[in-house]
């Protein structure tokens, strides 16, 4: 699997988790052990930029994804998953920050990219949350691969991620 990170904001964050967690997540969903992916992180003038280019929206937001090949997961087990490139997932640390302070759970920025990572690549994979059942089924997702992800790395305390009842 091919990750790149590209912090361009200006802000520390842990490059290494957001890469981790979108491995961990890739394979979880079988994702072709050859695609790409590509996340750069930015600061809110950036992101702000982009939402209003793409989104007709204003003011920044947490995540966006940019699908290049639009690859699926295999939908039985003994298919063999497609190459190709993912595309890309764009961070916005400042925002995130707020958002996990705000959170129920009130976790760190960091907390909150690795969630937006898992997020972007499931936006990436087709996953979307317009309807009741698409939101449940991908914050479903969500949730089990950023908990199996901390599960596996000793990470303790409550879940940054959300759950849909």
């Amino acid at each position: 699997m091919s990750i790149d990170v590209n912090n361009e904001s200006g802000t520390e964050v842990d490059e290494r988790a957001i890469l981790d967690i979108a491995r961990y997540a890739l394979a979880r969903m079988r994702i072709h052990p050859l695609s790409e992916l590509s996340v750069i992180v930015v600061d809110e003038d950036a992101m702000e930029q982009l939402h209003i280019q793409w989104m007709d929206l204003p003011g920044p937001t947490d995540v966006m994804s940019f699908p290049m090949d639009e690859l699926r997961p295999p939908s039985k087990d003994e298919e063999e998953p497609p190459q190709g490139l993912l595309g890309d997932i764009v961070l916005c640390p400042e925002v995130a920050k707020k958002q996990g302070e705000d959170a129920p759970t009130q976790h760190s920025m960091d907390e909150e990219l690795q969630l937006l990572t898992v997020h972007g690549v499931l936006h990436l994979l087709g996953y979307d949350h317009e309807e009741p059942d698409e939101k449940a089924e991908m914050f479903g997702l969500q949730a089990a691969i950023v908990d199996g992800w901390r599960g596996e790395n000793g990470v303790t305390g409550p879940s940054p991620a959300p759950t849909v009842s």
